[in-house]
């Protein structure tokens, strides 16, 4: 999922600004906080580039308590969902997380999250920055039969990192058997915690559901963990720029389809053929006459990193806008994520970037910029 730290996006603080369970913990540890969906969070604690370094050798642990979890029940709740989302509930083992997306009635895309089949409903997990207007969209569009709970009282970890399972298995022996994509439940410091082994790094790793009120217990436990360190959101974006993961509300929003923002394994196949769910009509239109712009990854040449918003040419001509752009700290050069018109969409394709007035040479690349390491 998608909720992450863009450096660029940092507003001015507001006295409304709310706290998290960990507010306290991450203060002394040096985090540094910014306003970031409405929470305080920290952007960094060591620095940016050593803390995503450090997650690619070692293990990271995010908070990223801000996200919306909730779990829907209830007479009719997987044909209810299947209404809401395209995704194809019937494929759907317990306990298997798995990517889909809000539409709204035009296919645009109004969120990005994970649906898991729980014994007794589905979970969902949304983005901080959307959650409220996520919870008003299930709310209408859901029958009554549905309940939906905003389980406001748990917090969300992400232990990140080849060294994640290593560190984890002491805490919560078994973890280490999960494969990707799947999640069971756990005793973690003495309390139950929903663990599945996902995230948004392109790492192994594990997403941890706890009590809020065992947050900083279970933080404490896993980073005394020698391969741990607390990571703040400056990384996570960076590391979920090298892994080609699209941002909510830069790279993904109601302007663009799951068609063009190149997330078609999101609707799955059987909904593709029979639709059925808000916004289907202009998704299936899309499949059947293609988009004019598409979701591609950028190698710059030199140095010189260009930001969301700047604008992509060809042949002089303006083919595109950045929506996600930065340094590699893994690859040692800029890397961003581009629209583009589908004809300058191929692998290889020469195109230039201009950064203030200065053409930056860049070409197309294929997505991840660095290998995803799940653990198959």
């Amino acid at each position: 999922m998608s909720d992450t730290y863009n450096p660029d996006e940092a507003e001015a603080l507001e006295p409304e600004v709310l706290t998290l369970p960990l507010d306290a913990w991450h203060r002394e540890r040096g985090g540094r906080m910014v306003e970031f969906a409405g929470y305080w969070m920290p952007v960094q604690y060591e620095g940016i580039l050593a803390e995503h370094l450090w997650t690619r050798d070692s293990a990271g642990l995010f908070d990223v308590s801000h996200m919306g979890q909730l779990h829907l029940s209830g007479e009719g709740v997987e044909a209810a969902l299947e209404a809401v989302l395209p995704i194809d509930l019937r494929t759907l083992k317990p306990h298997g997380p798995r990517y889909s997306m809000l539409l709204d009635e035009e296919g645009g895309i109004l969120d990005d999250l994970m649906v898991t089949r729980w014994d007794d409903g589905f979970y969902l997990v949304v983005n901080g920055a959307t959650k409220w207007d996520d919870i008003a969209h299930l709310r209408e569009h859901l029958p009554d039969e549905v309940t939906l709970s905003h389980m406001d009282e748990s917090a969300l970890l992400a232990l990140q990192g080849p060294k994640a399972a290593e560190a984890l298995e002491r805490l919560a022996p078994g973890v280490s058997a999960l494969t990707f994509m799947k999640g069971g439940q756990f005793q973690l410091a003495g309390v139950d915690a929903w663990i599945s082994r996902s995230g948004y790094t392109g790492e192994d790793g594990f997403e941890i559901s706890i009590p809020a009120e065992a947050a900083q217990q279970v933080a404490d436990l896993i980073c005394q963990q020698p391969e741990v360190k607390p990571i703040g959101l400056g990384a996570r974006d960076s590391l979920r720029l090298e892994a080609g993961l699209p941002l909510y509300g830069h790279d993904l929003s109601p302007d663009h389809s799951p068609v063009d923002a190149d997330l078609l394994f999101a609707v799955n196949k059987r909904r593709r053929s029979e639709g059925g769910f808000i916004g289907a009509e202009r998704v299936l239109r899309d499949l059947a006459e293609g988009t004019a712009q598409v979701r591609v990854g950028l190698s710059l040449e030199g140095r010189q990193a260009a930001r969301e918003g700047a604008e992509v040419y060809a042949g002089g001509q303006k083919v595109g806008v950045l929506t996600s752009g930065g340094f590699s700290p893994s690859l040692q050069r800029p890397i961003a994520m581009a629209y583009v018109d589908r004809a300058q969409a191929a692998a290889g394709t020469a195109l230039e970037i201009d950064v203030r007035g200065k053409r930056l040479p860049a070409a197309v690349t294929a997505m991840p910029f660095v290998p995803h390491r799940y653990h198959r």
